[in-house]
Formats: C-alpha cells, sequence, structure tokens
C-alpha cells in the first residue's frame, strides 16, 4: 500500500487546534481554545453542564459559526475532503458533516416527512432513483417507515426528533454530529439511537454525539467533557464515568452503580449492572429478610377530592384513527403523577384536554367538578397551569419579566401582586436577575425554566408540565424536580409527562402507562416497575436503580432504597 493511501486513511476526520468563539457582543467567549482530532470509525460522546458550549462546538463543526451566527472566531477548524484552508465554506462542509439540531423542530419546515427526508438530497442533486431509496432507508432506521406523507407538524416530539435524525442521515455524510438526539425519544427509542450509532460508526467515518444520560453512553469510544468552553477532560468511559462525585459536580448525572459501589464504601470501577452487583456480593452485602416487606410498607395517604374526572374520552385529529381512545381516569388533589408511554402514544394530545387545548371527540372531561366546556378557556387556564414540551411554542415577550408576568396580568391582577408572584417563579426557577434579558437568546434549558416560571406566576392548583427536564444538565434536572414536589407538597396536583423513567421512579407517587391511545397500566409507581417485560412490551424501560434492584430480588425506586435494603455479613 502506497505511503499516500495510508496517510488518508489514518489522517483525522476532524482536526480543531486552540479553536475559540465569541457570541457577537458577548462579553467572553463561549468556547475556549478547543483542540481535539476525530478518528475515524470513532464514537465520541460530549457530555456536560448546560452553558459549557457544546452546542455552540457543533455548530462550528458544519459552518453554521461563523457563516450564519455571527461572532469572532479564532483557531483552526480542519474538516477531511474540504479545501486545505482555516475556515471550510457550509456548502463544503454539508455534504462531508451532518448536524442533528438540539432543537430539532427548527430544522423542519417541508409539508411530509417524505419531502423533509428528500430536502438535502434535492440540494445535493441526487438522482431520483437513488434519491428515492435513500429516504426509504433513512426512515426505517429511526421507526418512521409509513409515514412518509405524514405532516410533520401532526408528529409527537419523539417522532419528529426522528425525523430530523433521519433528515440528516439521508444525506450520507461522512461524520454525523447529533446534538442531545434523544431528548424527546422513549426509552426504547433512546436505545435504538445508541444501537443506530454504533452500527454507523462502521458504516460512515464517525460520530459525535451530545448527550446528558450517562448510562447509554457506555458504548462509545471517547468522552469529552466540557466545563466552561474547554474540554478538561477526555478518555474512555471507564476512565470517565468511574468518578461519580466529579462528574455530578459538572452537570452530569453519574451511572447509578457507581453511587451504589460508592455509598457501600466499595471501589466504583465496575460500571455495567452485572459486575457492580457481583463486587456488592463479593464484599459481603446481602439482602435484608424484611427488605422487601419494609419496602411495600408505609400507610398510603387518603385520596383526597377528584380535582381531574376523565369519561370515555375519544379524540381524533380530522379523519384519523383515535390518538386517545376511550380513556377514562381520575385524579384526586395532591397527587403526583407521571404519564408515560412510547413516542405518539398520545400523553400530549391527553393532556391537552385538561386545560381546554383540545375538545373530545367523544366523551367528556371534568376539571374541579365541570367539564371543560362549561368552564371559558380563562378560567380554566388559571386553574391548570400547562408546562409545553417544546417552551418556545409558549414563549413570545421581548424580555424574561414580562414573559412570565404575562399571565398574572391577564388575569387581572393588581401589579404589586404580580411583581410579588413574578420575582418568586424567577427566584425557584434560578432566574433572578435576568429579567431584562431577551428569552430567545437563552439556552434550550434556560428557556424550560423560564416557561415553568411563566406558569407559576398565575398560581395553578393544577400543574401540567410536558417532559419539563428536556435540555436541562443533571443540576438543572434536579433542581426543576425539586421545585415540581415543593409544589406537590404544598398541595398542588403535578401530572407530569416524561420519558425519563428514573424520574418517575424518584419523585412520582402513581405512573399512568399509554399505549395506542389507551391506559393499559394505572397504579403506584412501585407496582409499575413490578412488571419488566410489560414495561418492554411497552417500548418502556425500568431505569438503571431499578434494575440494580432486580439483581437483588428487589423492586426498589432508587439507590437509596436499594442500600437501606442490604446489610454486611459478619466475617
Amino acid at each position: 500500500m502506497s505511503q499516500s493511501i495510508q496517510s488518508a486513511e489514518t489522517r483525522p476526520i476532524l482536526t480543531l487546534d486552540d479553536l475559540a468563539f465569541t457570541y457577537r457582543d458577548a462579553p467572553k467567549p463561549v468556547l475556549d481554545q478547543i483542540s481535539y482530532q476525530h478518528r475515524r470509525g470513532e464514537f465520541t460522546v460530549i457530555v456536560g453542564e448546560t452553558g459549557a458550549g457544546k452546542s455552540t462546538l457543533c455548530r462550528c463543526l458544519n459552518g453554521l459559526i461563523p457563516s450564519f451566527i455571527k461572532g469572532r472566531m479564532d483557531g483552526r477548524l480542519q474538516v477531511s475532503g474540504s479545501r486545505e484552508s482555516d475556515r471550510p465554506q457550509v456548502y463544503e462542509l454539508a455534504r462531508i458533516i451532518g448536524l442533528v439540531f438540539q432543537d430539532f423542530e427548527a430544522q423542519l419546515f417541508s409539508t411530509n416527512v417524505e419531502l423533509e427526508t428528500a430536502f438535502a438530497l434535492e440540494n445535493f442533486a441526487v438522482d431520483r432513483g437513488q434519491m428515492r431509496t435513500r429516504v426509504e432507508q433513512a426512515l426505517s432506521r429511526v421507526g418512521l417507515a409509513g409515514f412518509e406523507q405524514r405532516d410533520p407538524a401532526s408528529l409527537s416530539g419523539g417522532e419528529k426528533q426522528r425525523l430530523a435524525i433521519a433528515s440528516v442521515l439521508a444525506g450520507r455524510p461522512a461524520l454525523v454530529v447529533m446534538d442531545e438526539p434523544t431528548t424527546d425519544l422513549d426509552p426504547v427509542g433512546k436505545r435504538d439511537i445508541f444501537r443506530l450509532a454504533r452500527v454507523l460508526r462502521d458504516e460512515i467515518e464517525g460520530i459525535i454525539m451530545v448527550e446528558h444520560e450517562t448510562e447509554h453512553v457506555l458504548t462509545a469510544d471517547r468522552i469529552l467533557l466540557m466545563h466552561d468552553g474547554r474540554i478538561i477532560r477526555e478518555g474512555s468511559p471507564n476512565e470517565m464515568l468511574a468518578d461519580p462525585g466529579f462528574v455530578e459536580r459538572h452537570g452530569v448525572r453519574p451511572l447509578q452503580t457507581t453511587v451504589l459501589l460508592s455509598d457501600l464504601g466499595l471501589e466504583t470501577s465496575a460500571l455495567s449492572i452485572q459486575d457492580a452487583v457481583a463486587r456488592v456480593h463479593s464484599a459481603g452485602w446481602r439482602v435484608k429478610e424484611s427488605a422487601q416487606e419494609d419496602l411495600n410498607g408505609g400507610q398510603k395517604p387518603e385520596p383526597g377530592r377528584t380535582v381531574v374526572q376523565i369519561s370515555g374520552l375519544v379524540f381524533r385529529y380530522g379523519d384519523a384513527s383515535p390518538a386517545v381512545d376511550d380513556v377514562s381516569l381520575e385524579i384526586t388533589a395532591g397527587e403526583f403523577v407521571a404519564l408515560v408511554g412510547q413516542n405518539g402514544c398520545g400523553k400530549t394530545t391527553l393532556a391537552k384536554h385538561l386545560n381546554g387545548l383540545h375538545v373530545p371527540t367523544e366523551g367528556e372531561v371534568r376539571i374541579l367538578g365541570k367539564t371543560t366546556s362549561e368552564w371559558t378557556l380563562r378560567e380554566l387556564g388559571r386553574r391548570v397551569g400547562y408546562v409545553f414540551q417544546n417552551p418556545d411554542h409558549q414563549i413570545f415577550a421581548n424580555t424574561v419579566l414580562d414573559e412570565v408576568a404575562f399571565g398574572a396580568r391577564n388575569y387581572g391582577l393588581p401589579e404589586e401582586t404580580v411583581q410579588e408572584k413574578v420575582e418568586a417563579a424567577l427566584a425557584v426557577t434560578g432566574l433572578a436577575g435576568r429579567e431584562q434579558e431577551d428569552p430567545f437568546n437563552l439556552t434550550r434549558g434556560e428557556r424550560q425554566q423560564l416557561a415553568v416560571a411563566s406558569v407559576l406566576a398565575t398560581d395553578p392548583e393544577i400543574l401540567v408540565l410536558d417532559e419539563p427536564t428536556t435540555g436541562l444538565d443533571y443540576h438543572g434536572q434536579v433542581a426543576i424536580l425539586n421545585l415540581i414536589r415543593r409544589l406537590n407538597e404544598s398541595g398542588k396536583t403535578i401530572i407530569m409527562i416524561t420519558h425519563s423513567m428514573w424520574i418517575v421512579a424518584e419523585y412520582a407517587d402513581r405512573c399512568v402507562i399509554m399505549s395506542g391511545g389507551r391506559v393499559v397500566r394505572d397504579g403506584d409507581v412501585r407496582s409499575c416497575f413490578s412488571d419488566p417485560k410489560l414495561l418492554e412490551s411497552l417500548y418502556l424501560e425500568a431505569p438503571e436503580a431499578v434494575r440494580i434492584g432486580y439483581e437483588f430480588g428487589l423492586v426498589v425506586r432508587s439507590v437509596n432504597e436499594i442500600v437501606d435494603c442490604l446489610e454486611r455479613m459478619e466475617e
């Protein structure tokens, strides 16, 4: 083999040398001296707290920065296959690097799924026959075969995310960059995307993925940890994830296996569930005889008054089959209910009936004893606060202050009361001091916090949250979830849609599982996790801590419960 061919095969597909970027009018760089080489066939995952610069780095890789998003860029970015220059042009990079946006809806604009997937191919002047083959293959790979004629606007959040991925895969770039591509996917969908990434690693020249869920990144070749615009540590998953305290301090949720081992005073290098459990047994720990009985014990609170009553609810979009099909459900005051299920199963459609955004095709919905048709939308909106899956669907004001104050002012509250509620909402969501900022200059996670604050300022009795932790790092997730828990403890009824099953396990009291527009399981959280095969059949998966518990013969909700159930055998 010639030396020139050898050098081409071993040359990195992507090289960054001291890359730095400062947004226009920003006080300091968002990226600061980033140096990195992406080896061919490598699967790299980028982790780090919100604001670390992960999304900015992704936008640099395909030329959006600085060609469309302005600011000062320094350093060198070289992509194999582009001109030998410090700044390859966007049209050069488009064929080589495909980017799935963190805000995936921002890259969808066609009138049906097929046209959306074909858009890049049309721009590349791909032969029509080959174009059709590529579109079919891309949609099949993300589980959207049969959706070709659907309007993207009619898809669920997770289905839109899959479509954004398919539209990039169809272009067959050499390097695929995915910025949090699993945020709105159900648990099995998340697993499928990582399985796809492993397959693509053998077919194309590289995968770079931003991801918060550490459990899924164990199959990566390399992990980069970003903090304050820099790559502060990189290495294999074993090197990067064995210290739970370190990753948690940097906004990343640690592997629950390492948390368990750390809590038991054991060495934390065993990352898989099987290896961690074996280490626990080897150290002489065993399950207490009364463990499961203790877990199932405790008095259940008496049910409060019924605040939501759904009877025979059916809802159709146009002439389509029912998106919600004969659902009957009661929710009592003060409950914390998690609404879960695979993408497209009807969760959001059901929830939008609670504040009048949807009108039943059949059946009825009662809120606080009155049907939704008996309330005005204004009255209903004050009693049922709704935080949308995509915060941009409810943000429109020019400043953070005006956004949070809008609802309270719209309900005619005195300005003094409005200011009190706004200050309280900003404080609990971590946005105090940012009142005069433009909402659309905030990160996705900060816009999520803003959407929650704007609803809290109206002081609703029932709070519906559709994926409230999307786009947040672990610190942000815990902050929002603890806030929601405090609101629940203060008496508010919480109904939360989520795909993060660890959130269901650790925070909710009741779990309602939907499939095909119907409620197929409804019970306390522990009972819903008692049948892992049922969960799998419904495209769900018990979270890591629960699966660790299975290995001990227990149905637990957290690592803390596992530790409480163990005792050390005397030597």
